[in-house]
């Protein structure tokens, strides 16, 4: 028998919405009883179902209200599960599935029991579960149900088990869209974009949902690219675009640093009178902090009517990785202020904004604030973030001590920001130390072996950066080439480094001579140390020439219109040579000039970098 009966609800139950307070529950609950009407087992789960779908924040008052009852309905107890599967607390869907079995025989689950228990494993991304679940609808002859199928694929999808999504995918006789689109979202997730974009190309039909879930796999690949050009089909197919859209496109603008497809999806959801979420919002907000628009970024966040505690943190991580300390550090003073709890997320971009302005004392206070103040257990990265302000302001030996005396094992994150501050410094012999920990922990680590060798060519031992270079060909250790990614009036620049690829090359070539004319002029020496092989001076200097981002900062200074910033975002830590270069190219064009490398942002003006000269 369907749980989902056609049973009219009582005027007073319908009276519930997701604003009633616990205070007009109780007094609703008051009147059902006086009139009798909970004595109705149909009405008692109409009531219990209300009040747990409507507002979960008063889930503890509809179980309480369950637990009173004997014999509860099939109805009632889906509902709970289904409410606990979206809720903090998902594990709890288990107890009223083991009502549902200890009910002796009285009724047995259905269909939407699963469909509900499966979303719960999902959330959970528990395999044990999922798969004890997957087992029990076979058990009770609901595997070939469709939108339990589409909710087993979505759950091994979570689970990152993609061949089980193949296996329960090729079991439907006849998959509608929902389960098509529950295949295209599971393989775009878990990496095999190629096939999902088959699966979708071949769908008869497809509905927005069908468009988001290809969408946000490609930009959650950091393929960005085919996300935005399928963004581009969807609206030239009619297909309405809402939140879920914005967010994926966002998204894909983010990773290449797309200033200007950014702004257009800005004033595309402002055109189309798109609700900007909290989620939307955020995703606006780290877009613009992540392109380098720290200005607009705060326009928006300061515009949203509402804000969590994420949106709060990609404000206070985005200030910290453009270079502004002081600032982050005051977001978070009013973040507290305005009753907003902070997470462990928060922490991490408030430790990062001490580091960027060396403010070690203060960082360390609010590293140890999190547990005493806050219940919030540090994590390794909060561990790599203290090495790395301990080792930014020369405090390597306390770096050290701090690495030694962590509760937890230290991890390569530690271990690589004191190599890092080691090269900072030149102290040879405790970056031996900790890139000798980082590749025990990470063999196949490319920044332990560069960042040794820069340090051993800072100090002219030559022998020794031979051997790493041997070392690392031994590990079969490949450093991923450089490049640097740039958009200019709308499209999406590529340069690697060495490539002549680019259909301007010629030009940029030409270009890099009149700057590198200007550069001698001005005194510019190539820093040739970092460069690892065994070559003439001559030719370390045109390796370093070819850099992606030098190749990128050519093409801006061609194509970018005077006045605005040329922004570069690249997939490696920019070089010594390349950071001097750029800081003497902003001075010398008089251009401001933005950077995006793995690490952080360098906002260079007028000769300076916003890094300080620590990155």
């Amino acid at each position: 028998m369907s749980t989902l009966r056609n049973i009219a609800k009582h005027p007073t139950i319908t009276l519930i919405d997701s604003f009633t307070t616990l205070k007009e529950l109780k007094q609703i609950h008051t009147q059902l009883l006086i009139n009798g009407l909970l004595n109705d087992r149909q009405h008692l789960g109409q009531f219990v179902a209300s009040i747990a779908l409507k507002n979960p924040t008063n889930l503890v008052y509809s179980n309480q209200i369950l637990d009173q009852c004997a014999d509860p309905t099939l109805f009632a107890l889906n509902s709970m599960i289904r409410a606990y599967s979206k809720s903090p607390t998902p594990h709890k869907s288990f107890q009223f599935y083991n009502r549902i079995l200890q009910s002796n025989d009285v009724m047995s689950p259905d269909n939407y029991t699963f469909n509900f228990l499966v979303r719960t494993s999902a959330q959970l991304s528990a395999c044990e579960a999922g798969r004890t679940v997957h087992g029990a609808l076979f058990k009770h002859g609901f595997e070939f149900d469709p939108h339990v199928q589409s909710g087993l694929i979505f759950m091994y999808a979570e689970m990152g088990c993609l061949s089980s999504c193949y296996r329960v995918f090729e079991s439907v006789q006849n998959p509608d869209v929902v389960c098509q689109t529950a295949m295209v979202s599971a393989c775009a997730k878990c990496g095999d974009t190629d096939y999902a974009r088959q699966l979708f190309d071949e769908m008869p039909q497809r509905d927005s949902v069908s468009w988001n879930a290809m969408i946000a796999g490609y930009a959650q690949r950091g393929q960005s690219r085919e996300a935005l050009n399928l963004f581009k089909l969807m609206q030239m197919d009619g297909v309405k675009v809402n939140e879920v859209s914005m967010v994926s496109v966002l998204t894909a603008c983010t990773h290449l640093g797309a200033l200007d497809q950014g702004r257009w999806a800005h004033a595309y959801i402002e055109r189309n009178k798109i609700r900007m979420t909290v989620t939307l919002g955020t995703a606006l907000v780290d877009m613009y902090f992540k392109c380098g628009n720290v200005d607009k970024a705060m326009e928006v966040f300061w515009q949203m009517n509402e804000k969590n505690v994420y949106t709060w943190s990609s404000a206070i991580g985005g200030l910290a990785m453009n270079g502004y300390g002081e600032k982050c550090l005051e977001l978070f003073s009013l973040m507290k202020r305005e009753g907003i709890a902070p997470n462990e997320i928060t922490f991490i971009s408030v430790i990062r904004g001490c580091s960027v302005v060396g403010l070690v004392d203060e960082g360390r206070l609010h590293f140890d604030s999190m547990k005493r103040d806050y219940d919030i257990e540090p994590q390794l990265e909060h561990y790599g973030c203290m090495v790395d302000l301990y080792g930014r302001a020369g405090r390597l030996d306390e770096a050290l001590n701090f690495i030694n005396t962590m509760p937890i094992k230290p991890h390569a994150g530690a271990w690589g920001a004191l190599l890092n501050a080691c090269r900072m410094y030149k102290n040879m012999e405790l970056g031996e130390v900790a890139s000798r920990k980082l590749v025990e922990l990470e063999a196949k680590n490319h920044g332990a072996y560069v960042l040794l060798s820069n340090i051993y060519a800072d100090t002219k031992n030559w022998e020794r950066v031979s051997n790493v270079r041997q070392s690392m060909i031994a590990e079969r250790v490949s450093k991923p080439p450089g490049c640097s990614v740039m958009e200019v009036n709308g499209e999406v620049h590529e340069f690697f480094v060495g490539d002549k690829s680019h259909p301007s090359y010629e030009a940029i070539e030409r270009m890099w001579g009149e700057i590198s004319k200007r550069l001698k002029l001005a005194g510019y020496v190539a820093n040739t140390n970092p460069v690892m092989f065994d070559v003439e001076e001559e030719e370390k200097e045109d390796a370093l020439c070819k850099h992606s981002e030098k190749m990128a900062i050519a093409f801006g200074l061609m194509r970018v219109e005077e006045g605005l910033p040329i922004r570069v975002v690249k997939n490696l830590r920019v070089c010594w040579d390349c950071h001097d270069v750029t800081k003497m190219i902003s001075k010398l064009f008089n251009r401001e000039i933005i950077m995006r490398d793995r690490n952080r942002f360098h906002h260079f003006r007028d000769g300076e970098c916003s890094c300080k000269n620590f990155w």
